[in-house]
């Protein structure tokens, strides 16, 4: 299938200017950039703003997307990677020196006019998640205090929050239910420290909430009570809460846990929530899209829990803008699948950010593609012996789609070896010698997808594709004028 014409609309223009909604004020989206052809940042902002998404959650601190929302008035929580939390825990220097150059030279003042609205500084990504074992336990506390004080040190320190995303799995209940939850014990003195901090300075905690983890992972949640369907059947707790779904009783968990930590009344952000649509069975747009409508309504309707009715999430961000081609696939194939957007920038389903509910997603404009070519298995050459060159392709590309339930995963051989060779062929700026494969690749014009399975072509990134419309228009101008 072709790219997306790159055609606009009049009635885009309304939206780009429509009035944002008081009820998604509390909304957010993650920004990941583990792509291999990422879209343009100041392209991304325009995308922001045209759907009126008016708080973005980072994972690090491109200098490039931070230059791209400088003056765009979205609210950013800003992220410093695991990788660092080491060298800004043994370096108070370390992290005055990250603040300065990712934080105080963009943030927005009176002096310097409006550049970035910082609202948080999240130090590390899910640094207590089990796959890490206690690899950041003794370093995160450092790197916060660090963090705090360099934001003091440059007048900030009570404007930006600094707070540590935590990952579902930081607490424990042995029933499954909130009347049991906990932290887990061998987080139990680090996570005094780190709750001791954040109350202190009025912080709010940062959790991940996954019903679609749950689903996969829990036997006792079922798809029905992931999706927030009426038909689930109500898990009951302890004095006659019920759970009708997993979102509040995952919310309701870390509320029992902060409360059996002694901190009963600290707020709640959730850092990242959301549903794939590719790489796994029930990952699927049209789930994702049951999902997140019956997510918006709920806080559209500000809806609290049984914890806490009339406190809900003070934050949400929605996990996540766009699909990222080279994110881990350590937990599965759907990890690089959780876009709200595909990694073009075109919306996936429908999903009311504020634009209004009758209204559909506003797609990324102008973007530049890769010509429309593809690598595909030669079927003249004998492809019997091919596994090794199909791994080899997987290896270095993106095969996700191939895993079970995944929208490419019943092509059959030889298509599915097409398939790996073109993913590994567009990431590689289709060099001609990357659809070699000991002569058994073949690149072709005609699009080789088949029904939901989509053969990309990759975004072009390179500087001469982004000017190339420029100076389309500009020569265009030129010939008329010597016409004239």
């Amino acid at each position: 299938m072709p790219p997306p014409p790159n055609l606009c609309f009049p009635f885009l223009f309304l939206l780009l200017t429509a009035t944002i909604s008081t009820k998604v004020q509390a909304l957010g989206v993650s920004w990941g950039t583990t792509a291999s052809h990422p879209l343009p940042p100041r392209k991304v902002v325009e995308l922001l703003k045209s759907n009126n998404i008016t708080k973005v959650r980072l994972f690090d601190s491109d200098p490039l997307v931070l230059e791209a929302l400088s003056g765009s008035n979205i609210g950013v929580t800003v992220g410093i990677p695991n990788s660092m939390l080491k060298t800004l825990n043994s370096s108070k220097k370390a992290a005055e020196s990250w603040v300065h150059d990712n934080v105080t030279r963009f943030f927005s003042t009176a002096r310097t006019g409006a550049r970035i609205e910082y609202r948080n500084v999240a130090v590390g990504d899910e640094p207590f998640h089990q796959m890490y074992g206690e690899q950041f336990h003794s370093v995160v506390i450092g790197a916060v205090i660090n963090v705090q004080s360099a934001l003091a040190k440059a007048s900030l320190g009570s404007e930006i929050k600094v707070v540590v995303p935590l990952s579902s799995d930081s607490i424990q209940s042995e029933s499954g239910l909130p009347s049991k939850a906990h932290f887990r014990p061998d987080l139990n003195k680090t996570m005094l420290e780190l709750l001791t901090f954040l109350d202190k300075h009025h912080s709010p905690f940062f959790v991940t909430i996954s019903p679609f983890l749950s689903f996969l992972q829990d036997k006792n949640v079922s798809l029905d009570f992931a999706l927030f369907k009426e038909t689930a059947r109500p898990r009951n707790d302890t004095h006659s809460r019920t759970y009708r779904n997993s979102f509040d009783l995952t919310h309701d968990n870390a509320v029992a846990a902060l409360s059996a930590a002694g901190f009963p009344g600290m707020p709640i952000v959730v850092a990242r929530v959301g549903w794939p649509t590719d790489g796994a069975a029930n990952a699927s747009s049209q789930t994702a899209e049951i999902f997140m409508k019956a997510l918006m309504q709920r806080l559209h309707a500000k809806s609290g829990t049984a914890l806490r009715p009339q406190n809900p999430p003070s934050e949400i961000f929605i996990f996540s803008l766009f699909d990222e081609n080279q994110r881990s696939i350590a937990s599965g194939g759907f990890e690089r699948h959780w876009g709200v957007f595909t990694f073009d920038g075109q919306a996936k389903y429908r999903i009311d950010f504020g634009q209004g509910s009758s209204k559909d997603l506003v797609n990324a404009q102008e973007v530049d593609y890769l010509p429309s070519k593809w690598c595909v298995v030669d079927n003249n050459k004998d492809v019997s012996n091919a596994s090794a060159r199909v791994l080899d392709a997987c290896s270095a590309a993106d095969c996700s789609a191939l895993s079970p339930g995944g929208s490419c995963s019943n092509l059959s051989w030889p298509g599915n070896a097409s398939y790996a060779f073109n993913n590994y062929y567009q990431q590689h700026d289709q060099a001609r010698d990357s659809c070699d494969f000991g002569g058994l690749g073949l690149i072709t014009t005609v699009d080789p997808s088949i029904g939901s399975c989509r053969f990309w072509i990759e975004l072009d990134t390179s500087e001469a594709g982004s000017h190339s419309r420029v100076c389309l228009f500009w020569l265009l101008i030129l010939l008329i004028t010597v016409l004239v």
